[in-house]
């Protein structure tokens, strides 16, 4: 048997695999970990998403994947170019955590929040089913996508690895 190579997705990154192999992002605090998947054509597609919406950008080369809004769209862009299907596309969503809690609830700070709210529009704007999901909370997260299975590992320091 293989070992799996995974792919590192990095903060405000994308990245697309397809057959075999995987993705893995870490740093899952408020951002959220966008995890797209073909069941038959075997595409996996994981997007770093920081911040909610592209409207807040100041820099002039926006980077599509830092923002829930861009990052979406283009990640089914790439993955329909390696053959997915958009209707055949399901979602599973990590991170997403109010990583300053306690600090206040002003809307400012409540970065993990939107960021899943925001996520979770786009993807109904592409009618993509989420079919699983580990978000909130107060802690961070690290993700494994793999392309064969599907299968979403999700890993925390002090808490049991998740399979979605």
């Amino acid at each position: 048997m293989t070992e799996t190579i995974l792919v590192t997705v990095n903060m405000a990154d994308m990245n697309v695999v397809k057959s075999t192999g995987g993705l893995r992002t870490t740093g899952l605090g408020s951002c959220v970990g966008v995890a797209l998947y073909d069941p038959m054509a075997k595409v996996a597609g994981m997007a770093h998403v920081m911040l909610p919406n592209s409207d807040i950008a100041r820099e002039t080369t926006i980077k599509p994947a830092k923002y829930a809004d861009l990052a979406i769209p283009e990640l089914i862009r790439r993955m329909c170019e390696m053959d997915a299907a958009p209707k055949s596309i399901q979602a599973k969503l990590a991170g997403g955590a109010q990583m300053f809690a306690g600090i206040g609830n002003t809307d400012i700070l409540r970065i993990g929040p939107r960021n899943i709210e925001s996520c979770k529009d786009a993807l109904a704007k592409f009618d993509i089913p989420i079919v699983a999901e580990d978000t909130g909370g107060h802690y961070g997260r690290t993700i494994e996508l793999y392309c064969v299975t599907g299968k979403l590992v999700v890993r925390s320091v002090q808490r049991e690895t998740k399979e979605l």
